[in-house]
């Protein structure tokens, strides 16, 4: 792969960057509120940030917001970019590989996704313990930049098992308990058939969207400790009675973000130095 957009973009980031981030946040659809929390914010559009390209997809902001959350540095992506909307893999992972290049050993990456499993209402918040890639894509696809990570990175644990069990903890003290789970990656942006769901219930998934697999992919061949999070905001096709739209989806995910914040900011406060 090339370096270039990556190295212009640290460049000028970094710039304007007062503190070195601890914590990377990937904020998807409706989940965006909790960068607006940040402390000493500094906000950089994605069309300011070479290489970088703004999102077209309602509740995405697109922006970069750097800052300290529960006093510890952090960077977030407020809305993502996605493969569906005619971006290139390398294109929709540069910020992930942005925020980890600035200094970033752990990253958040969440996503409204459909349930699966009709024990999992909307509203529900399942830490992702694994994924299947059926978007038939691999960003890591190309020449392999060696300053990045191996040619051949392992992905036997994608999603760190003491990060799960630390988010565990915190939903406990907070007194909730979490579903956990298998998430499919998919390339969208058409919404899966009643079949394709049947399909995905016998692979083992339990939610299902159209994000996230890449960004985590490339994440894993950084190194990066990951934290994956899905708000459920809908029984996928052939499971509920009504027709599935994105309003739906932005408005469960906004419903759920006061909760999904809490969540996620008590799991920050813990990876405090």
């Amino acid at each position: 792969m090339d370096l270039s957009d990556l190295e212009q973009a640290e460049a000028f980031v970094r710039a304007r960057l007062e503190h070195t981030p601890k914590v990377a946040l990937v904020l998807g659809s409706g989940l965006g509120a909790l960068a607006d929390a940040f402390e000493q914010a500094q906000v950089l559009p994605y069309e300011t940030i070479p290489g970088m390209a703004q999102t077209g997809v309602a509740g995405h902001k697109g922006q970069l917001v750097l800052g300290k959350l529960e006093g510890v540095p952090a960077v977030a992506m407020q809305g993502r970019l996605h493969p569906y909307e005619g971006h290139t893999l390398e294109t929709v992972v540069l910020g992930v590989r942005l925020m980890l290049r600035l200094g970033a050993e752990v990253l958040i990456v969440s996503n409204a996704a459909g349930g699966l499993d009709p024990a999992l209402k909307p509203g529900t918040i399942l830490v992702i313990e694994d994924h299947i890639n059926l978007t038939g894509r691999n960003c890591l696809v190309g020449p392999n930049a060696s300053e990045l990570g191996p040619r051949f990175p392992d992905m036997s644990e994608v999603y760190t098992r003491a990060l799960m069990t630390l988010t565990h903890e915190v939903a406990r003290e907070q007194g909730r308990a979490l579903a956990q789970g298998v998430y499919a990656g998919v390339l969208g942006p058409s919404y899966e058939t009643p079949a394709e769901v049947r399909m995905l219930r016998m692979l083992g998934a339990s939610a299902v969207g159209m994000s996230t697999v890449q960004e985590v992919i490339a994440a894993r061949h950084m190194g990066a400790r990951i934290l994956g999070l899905s708000c459920i905001t809908n029984l996928a096709a052939g499971l509920s009675p009504t027709p599935l739209t994105h309003a739906e989806v932005e408005h469960t995910a906004r419903a759920t973000a006061g909760e999904f914040a809490r969540l996620v900011r008590g799991v920050v406060a813990r990876l405090a130095p």
